[in-house]
């Protein structure tokens, strides 16, 4: 999305930055990896077309992306930093984090309607979390980035950095596997609930509850 361009997330352990052309190739070497690939169910790109698609998600306006970055040592890092700064690009990249939605989020704070809208479409916004690289697993970095996004994005929280028309917190959903029995704990301890079970699909579904 556009109105993550320039926007630098600042937590303890890590920050979110903006998917920019500078992690292509990162990225590409990620989804090189079949296991990666098959827990974010992706399909394989050429660098050339994980290019495009970096271009494609920055404008996209259902789409936001922020790249996890591993925070190193000690140093002081403003919550206004630009995501050029030598203090941010110099940290090593670990992961993703997504939220797709189902409408755009302006369609959303401009309707005077209750959610559903008339179309019957119930509004959503689905959360996708990756950490690509082993080495930092298993260290927090994956609840905080889904912290510091579900802040940014919502409109219950009152954070330094805040995305542009905000969304109900109740619109939080995440589609997970039903055999990633650590990625359903992740979100269980955020305060979602396992609400369906698609079996054709082996995956659940969970929902927002309370954080």
């Amino acid at each position: 999305m556009l109105c993550n361009k320039n926007t630098v997330l600042v937590g303890k352990k890590i920050l979110l930055v903006p998917y920019r052309i500078e992690h292509v190739a990162k990225y590409h070497v990620w989804m090189e990896n079949e296991e990666l690939r098959t827990l974010t169910a992706s399909e394989p790109l050429t660098l050339d077309q994980e290019y495009e698609m970096q271009q494609k998600w920055q404008m996209d306006e259902d789409k936001l992306t922020f790249i996890i970055l591993a925070r190193e040592g000690d140093a002081f890092i403003p919550d206004t930093i630009n995501p050029t700064d030598s203090q941010v690009s110099s940290l090593p990249m670990v992961g993703d984090v997504n939220i797709f939605f189902s409408r755009t989020p302006l369609s959303v704070s401009e309707s005077t309607n209750s959610l559903p809208f008339d179309d019957g479409q119930e509004f959503t916004a689905e959360a996708e979390i990756m950490i690509a690289e082993p080495l930092y697993r298993r260290r927090g970095y994956a609840q905080e980035a889904l912290r510091l996004m579900f802040q940014y994005v919502t409109e219950t929280h009152q954070v330094p950095v805040k995305m542009p028309h905000s969304i109900p917190p109740t619109s939080l959903i995440a589609r997970i596997s039903d055999k990633n029995t650590p990625s359903i704990k992740l979100f269980e301890r955020l305060g979602f609930q396992i609400t369906k079970h698609v079996e054709v699909f082996e995956e659940v579904e969970l929902r927002w509850n309370a954080l």
